[in-house]
């Protein structure tokens, strides 16, 4: 049966929903199949935004219609045939999942508590815990509750779980005042607790609460929202950038020089539609660097643009917002401030905003071990990446990230620095970095911009290139130029320890990310050949093969340094590397030039490491499957049992990769380069922002315990065209 958790509210506004994706995105990093529920849906018409937002988490599979149970109405008109039909669709649900997520109904004005104890009865009905959310906010939300007023509406809700029956698993103080987050935490849990002692129920240790303080872009509008709340229209401006949060609103109907001052980062400026000098006025500042950036301008009243200013506005090739409306300033500016921006599915910054703070102020731990959770046997593509996230966060590196003009490379910069898994140096031109950023919705202000024409560091990087090429015939006059290549300048931070690691691939070539690395990283001791990598996570395991991006022919030598490195990287990551030398034969049943480069490299892994499992030659077959391992390779530890994957050429290894990948439904990470001394990783030019948060959480990880080496031998580069 699976184990589910019931998330309700006392009142409305509370934050409900982004504490569900925070117990949500925990569970997935534990167990399989999370499920997501919703008792009461608002509307059959239209779809649960809250609904929507959670199941378009990695770790669900459900479809939208089985999550729901009834709506409002039905409750209204029934409630015990409701809650009937509420435990037989939550059943459905149950039986195909490891863990649910339930999520109870939403509050229109004010708390009620005829609607908290039904959520309570249906908790009950259910046999879920309840993770009660309290809001940190008044009702009006016109200011933030103080540590008294929290304990009331603690003493005054909790009760009603009790009353209900509903066993109390945690509380949660959302948007808290941030000045006394401990203070509210333990004064909720005394609360908690001395209610169900009231009850008669006994328990065996004091119910968990944690506070959450206020951020104010969660609760941010759209510009989209803001423009249907005015009945608008865009006039011009990119349509992406209606996604962006407005963080304010500036009514501009004052002289240019007074309303200037009062533009804020992020805000909506609204301007009557007849003062165009106001219009171009708060163009030109944000377009300035000296100005706040604008999240969009609203004109009202109705008025039409003169030509020649329509004309004047297309031509400075803006993309901020231009909305109009017909209504007049006041209504305008009521109808703006009175829209409440929500949680939702096609937000990534306000998810990364709500995970983070999830995942600060909640301690994971004790969650999991109120509900009795303990890590699962299996390992989900989900949950791979999840340690990944865990473990970069824990190692601290910071990544250099060459690529500043992609927009792919912005979003996961905002997704790493939210979620605080590295730190984070981005190269590019800053003002134009940070603007495009700005207009994304991104928040990348915790990162580094450099330019890679900085002066100083532009001369200090050409000195070594110089100096570790002069062999080469390098001269300092042409190193000044070779370093301001992008992929040249990140590699120099890495090689001096300005930074930990390089991530890069998105725009450029393999051979153009990674050529700078053979060059100037250079190899790690005892290893002759740079190759690579792909992590394969299967649906319950996740599986290492070598080399599929790298080395076209590896020699018996090179195959054997691939193996060896393979299991190392598989061992870096908690795979428990047990080696499969691939070929079209297994043992002694085949001959051939081919076969007996695998067996030659097999014998030298043995000779270099006695400490491995490694087999081969040996199919894959009999290196994956245990009956024909077991066939075919009777008595090996490694037949049946392959954790790693080692292909005789990389024609074999990035065809395998691509094969398990499309036909399989495998989530393929990597390539994961190994071998040099400082990680630098690749992209491939189709990369995800989902990718390249992976690779750089990896290049974070090799980097805590990367080998450094003052002067290591030279390696050849790669060749052109490798596949990526």
């Amino acid at each position: 049966m699976a184990r589910s958790i019931y998330i309700t509210s006392a009142e409305g506004h509370s934050g409900k929903s982004s504490i569900a994706l925070g117990v949500l995105d925990t569970l997935s990093a534990e167990i399989e199949d999370v499920g997501v529920f919703r008792p009461i849906a608002r509307s059959i018409t239209e779809r649960d935004y809250v609904l929507d937002l959670l199941l378009a988490h990695d770790g669900v599979t459900l479809e939208y219609d089985e999550c729901v149970g009834v709506t409002y109405d039905d409750v209204h008109d029934d409630p015990d045939a409701a809650l009937s039909r509420i435990v037989e669709r939550y059943k459905a649900v149950e039986a195909k999942c490891g863990a649910v997520v339930i999520v109870g109904s939403d509050y229109t004005d004010v708390g009620s508590p005829t609607e908290l104890s039904f959520n309570a009865r249906i908790a009950a009905n259910l046999g879920a815990p309840v993770l009660l959310v309290l809001t940190g906010r008044s009702i009006d939300e016109s200011r933030g509750r103080t540590l008294d007023e929290m304990r009331q509406i603690g003493e005054l809700t909790i009760p009603e779980l009790a009353v209900a029956h509903a066993s109390i698993l945690a509380i949660v103080a959302n948007r808290a005042d941030e000045d006394h987050l401990d203070e509210i935490a333990a004064a909720l849990s005394a609360v908690a607790d001395a209610s169900v002692a009231a009850a008669g129920i006994a328990t065996a240790a004091s119910i968990p609460a944690w506070a959450i303080p206020e951020d104010p872009f969660l609760v941010a509008p759209t510009v989209r929202g803001l423009m249907e709340a005015v009945d608008g229209t865009l006039l011009q401006g990119d349509s992406a950038l209606l996604q962006r949060e407005a963080l304010g609103v500036v009514i501009a109907a004052m002289s240019m020089e007074n309303s200037l001052p009062r533009l804020i980062e992020g805000g909506i400026v609204v301007i009557p539609g007849d003062r165009s000098e106001m219009l171009l006025a708060a163009l030109t500042a944000h377009a300035s660097d000296t100005f706040p950036s604008l999240a969009g301008v609203v004109l009202n009243g109705g008025f039409e643009l003169s030509p020649v200013i329509t004309r004047l506005i297309a031509g400075l090739d803006q993309s901020l917002p231009i909305i109009t409306t017909e209504l007049g300033t006041y209504p305008t500016a009521q109808r703006i401030t009175q829209t409440r921006g929500r949680l939702a599915a096609d937000s990534d910054r306000k998810r990364d905003t709500a995970l983070a703070l999830f995942e600060k102020y909640v301690d994971s731990r004790v969650l999991l071990d109120a509900l009795s959770i303990g890590k699962s046997g299996a390992v989900t593509p989900l949950m791979f990446e999840y340690g990944l996230i865990e473990r970069a966060r824990s190692a601290s590196r910071h990544i250099v990230l060459p690529e500043g003009t992609d927009d792919r490379i912005l979003r996961a910069a905002g997704t790493l620095l939210s979620r605080q898994v590295a730190r984070l140096t981005i190269l590019g031109d800053e003002s134009e970095i940070r603007a495009r950023a700005a207009g994304l919705g991104v928040d990348i202000s915790a990162a580094s911009i450099l330019s890679p024409f900085d002066p100083e560091l532009r001369e200090r990087f050409a000195a070594e290139y110089a100096r570790l090429r002069s062999h080469k015939g390098m001269t300092l006059e042409s190193a000044r130029d070779v370093v301001t290549d992008v992929s040249y300048f990140g590699t120099m931070m890495v090689h001096l320890g300005l930074a930990d690691g390089m991530v890069s691939g998105a725009a450029h070539t393999t051979a153009h990310t990674i050529k700078p690395g053979f060059e100037i990283i250079k190899t790690a001791p005892g290893v002759s050949v740079v190759s690579s990598v792909f992590f394969m996570a299967l649906s319950d395991r996740v599986l290492v093969y070598g080399d599929c991006a790298v080395v076209p022919d590896p020699t018996s030598e090179q195959l054997a340094d691939i193996a060896i490195s393979s299991a190392g990287t598989a061992d870096q990551f908690g795979i428990d590397p047990r080696v499969a030398m691939l070929s079209y034969s297994t043992g002694e049943s085949g001959a051939g030039a081919d076969v007996e480069k695998v067996r030659a490299a097999t014998a030298l892994v043995r000779e270099r490491r006695p400490d491995l499992a490694v087999d081969g030659p040996i199919q894959y077959d009999a290196a994956a499957d245990a009956a024909v391992g077991e066939s075919k390779m009777p008595g090996s530890l490694v037949a049946g049992r392959a954790t790693v994957f080692i292909f005789p050429d990389l024609n074999t290894g990035n065809n395998t990769y691509k094969a398990v990948q499309r036909s399989a439904g495998a989530v393929a990470v990597g390539p994961v380069l190994q071998g040099l001394n400082k990680p630098i990783n690749d992209l491939s030019r189709g990369a995800l922002v989902r990718d390249i948060v992976n690779t750089v959480a990896i290049t974070a990880i090799q980097a805590a315990s990367a080998v450094s080496v003052a002067e290591p031998p030279a390696v050849a580069a790669p060749v052109d065209g490798a596949p990526s």
